[in-house]
């Protein structure tokens, strides 16, 4: 969960922010989510997975904070 990725590598601007179900996701990520049912995923326009967070506000933040446009996903 703490692998760093340079967002200054991908050219488009928007990324969008969803819910992820802990129960899906990869033990070792379970594990590391504590008490958590849900984390949020942050992906490029083509699908990749950028960073999963602990709550849909730091999601935000870290998107902004990398000069992104985010835009939540149901």
């Amino acid at each position: 969960m703490d692998t760093k990725f340079n967002f200054a590598d991908i050219g488009d601007r928007v990324v969008y922010v969803k819910s992820v179900a802990v129960s899906d996701l990869p033990d070792d990520v379970q594990e590391a989510a504590g008490d958590r049912d849900l984390l949020f995923a942050v992906h490029d326009s083509n699908g990749q997975q950028l960073a999963l967070v602990a709550d849909r506000q730091m999601a935000f933040v870290l998107a902004r904070q990398n000069d992104m446009q985010p835009v939540t996903v149901h």
